[in-house]
């Protein structure tokens, strides 16, 4: 197994430019795509996820072409439902582009064959193939029910609402909402329980608004996708600085005393994760932030605090806070996490393991996680990652406690942030 030896750290400071975020560079690919016209996509993230939607997309008939050596894109859309009407996708272990693309190949009117890696396999999507059967999609499971991979054959439509629980994953409401336009026709989604990581559906939402469709809200339980939506390019689209990302060098900063500013999302930006800051604040760390960039210190008395905290709009981020949990006085719980139990792996679990590994003492439930720091983290500590980049982001963090660690497949990281570690030695020392 290929791993990464990191040295022993206790300071960080300095600036960080981030990558693009995922959540969006993969929402604007579809959507531009799905558009008619041509969309320059600038800033877009280049990591695993976003390489098996463009590939994907190629598949489908869209245009893709790459500016050079940049990170710009020209997407040229094929107005409306996918022209190709036969294909197979290997989409990796791509959340945002499975759900997403199981949606609009349903409603494309052809025959797919969606496929990942073993661990896309064992995250379910049951919930999104029983919303658009309400729909008259025509979907089978290959494998487990209620998992990819997926057989979709052309659809039969039947009935204008469809219905998704709320509790399991945004990405279902996210696939659905994009896809719907297709359609041309009224149709309704209904919200069974409470929808979690809202913040992201507030993405979509802002996504699809520049893209030209407005859908109709009632709370966040009703939702309602207008007859005549229509997907318009924009022109042009700059993709936001990745918050999820920003999440382990505003951590870094509050451990290691900073300031470190990231840029790239900031007051202005359309992503929940930003208050990931707030989170840090209650924390005790000093956050400053402007339209475009955030910045964090450590708080004055040196030593963050443990807070108690709801985490539904951070799902990601809150990974992040179960780290800085190592350097806090107390212990930290971190509640209404349910959803990472159905992410890369079990996140819950895997957390809960890697941190006894440094010494902390670690309490699991099926939608919290408790954290009572050592007096000292134990050195040495070999992390394990689970094909998960956010554990191998996350767990570097705690080298800033004195200790050396190592990472086993630093390789993960590629999801998205492909130069995490080289960025992260940046402001360490």
């Amino acid at each position: 197994m290929e791993f990464l030896d990191l040295s022993a750290v206790r300071k960080a400071h300095g600036t960080v430019r981030l990558p693009g975020s995922k959540s969006i560079s993969n929402r604007v690919l579809l959507l531009a795509a799905l558009s008619g016209g041509t969309t320059q996509v600038r800033a877009l993230l280049d990591s695993d996820d976003t390489r098996v939607m463009l590939d994907a997309l190629l598949t489908l008939g869209a245009g893709v072409q790459r500016v050079g050596e940049s990170d710009d894109y020209a997407i040229t859309g094929v107005g409306g439902a996918f022209p190709v009407k036969r294909a197979e996708l290997f989409l990796g272990n791509a959340g945002t582009a499975f759900r997403s693309l199981t949606a609009a190949c349903a409603l494309s009117g052809g025959d797919y064959v969606l496929k990942g890696v073993a661990r896309m396999h064992e995250r379910p999507i049951g919930d999104l193939v029983d919303a658009l059967r309400l729909l008259g999609a025509k979907i089978d499971y290959l494998g487990q029910a209620g998992y990819p991979p997926l057989h979709i054959r052309p659809a039969e439509m039947a009935g204008d609402t469809t219905r998704v629980r709320g509790n399991v994953s945004s990405q279902f409401l996210t696939g659905l909402m994009m896809a719907l336009p297709l359609l041309q026709q009224t149709t309704h989604i209904e919200i069974e329980g409470e929808l979690i990581s809202r913040p992201y559906i507030g993405i979509t939402l802002a996504m699809l608004r520049r893209f030209g469709v407005t859908i109709g809200q009632d709370g966040w339980t009703r939702f309602t996708v207008p007859a005549d939506a229509r997907y318009i390019s924009p022109g042009e689209i700059w993709v936001e600085g990745d918050a999820s990302s920003a999440s382990y060098f505003l951590a870094a900063g509050a451990i290691g005393g900073g300031p470190v500013r990231v840029e790239g999302v900031g007051a202005e930006s359309v992503q929940g994760d930003v208050r990931f800051a707030d989170a840090l604040a209650l924390m005790g760390a000093q956050i400053t932030m402007g339209p475009n960039w955030i910045e964090a210190r450590a708080p004055a008395s040196g030593r963050l605090k443990a807070i108690a905290l709801d985490c539904n709009h951070i799902p990601d981020a809150a990974m992040t806070l179960a780290v800085a949990a190592l350097f806090a006085d107390g212990t930290t719980t971190l509640s209404n996490i349910a959803s990472w139990r159905v992410k890369e792996t079990d996140r819950i679990a895997a957390m809960a393991t890697e941190l006894r590994k440094v010494g902390a003492m670690v309490e699991e439930g099926a939608d919290f996680i408790r954290i009572t720091p050592p007096a000292a983290l134990t050195p040495n500590a070999v992390i394990d990652t689970y094909d998960d980049h956010r554990m191998a982001m996350c767990l570097s963090l705690a080298t800033l406690g004195g200790v050396p660690l190592r990472i086993n497949d630093p390789a993960c990281v590629n999801k998205t942030f492909p130069e995490y570690f080289r960025v992260f030695a940046g402001i360490v020392r």
